[in-house]
């Protein structure tokens, strides 16, 4: 018997993420609600920050399924950030991300790779990122574009509206660039809080 994370009882938070992974991955029963997964998302990283986690750059290295996601409302209630609904990627597109090092003795550099399918087209995005462990921030920029067709490239160009050329990216403040702040990294998901306020969760790419 699988317990029902669809209803408002209440359970540990990573109970929930867990089963929301393998349900996303289609290994277990019906998915949480959006609600009682945001909710849980939430808990994780007022936990995260209580016990001051930090997670070292090897530990989110690798693929990952974009699963789940949050957007923002407009309007700030008490001077924070109020998130939408949110609601799970849907399986027929497929977008992921992946983090790579770039060298073996740096713990702190790498590169993304933001890729999205969609039927016969893939649109893949890369950049370089620098990862502070004391705050688990990752922060990013992407500098070049392949846009391939039924397995085909149509499109292969650096990306001239990235924000900073990549011999400077490393000396930028990670405050000026894009981000995402990491609260909860296990072997079959991560979670993450971006700059614009909004949560993401990311199951591992099997």
């Amino acid at each position: 018997m699988t317990a029902d994370l669809t209803s408002k009882a209440t359970f540990s938070f990573v109970t929930v993420l867990s089963y929301a992974a393998a349900a996303y991955r289609r290994q277990r029963g019906t998915r949480p609600s959006a609600e009682i997964l945001v909710n849980a998302l939430l808990q994780a990283e007022k936990s995260a920050k209580r016990q001051r986690l930090t997670y070292p750059f090897e530990s989110i290295l690798g693929k990952w399924q974009l699963s789940f996601v949050t957007g923002t409302n407009k309007v700030k209630e008490r001077g924070g950030i109020v998130l939408g609904k949110g609601f799970y990627v849907p399986q027929f597109i497929r977008v992921h991300v992946s983090f790579n090092p770039i060298l073996e003795q740096d713990s702190h550099r790498g590169e993304i790779i933001n890729q999205v399918e969609f039927g016969p087209v893939l649109l893949k995005l890369t950049g370089p990122v620098q990862y502070s462990t004391q705050k688990n921030l990752l922060a990013f920029d992407f500098n070049h574009i392949v846009i391939s067709l039924f397995g085909g490239v149509v499109y292969n160009r650096p990306i001239r509206f990235g924000k900073v050329k990549t011999e400077d990216f490393y000396n930028q403040p990670i405050a000026k660039l894009p981000f995402f702040g990491f609260f909860s990294v296990t072997e079959d998901f991560i979670a993450a809080r971006g700059r614009g306020g909004g949560l993401a969760f990311w199951t591992r790419e099997t």
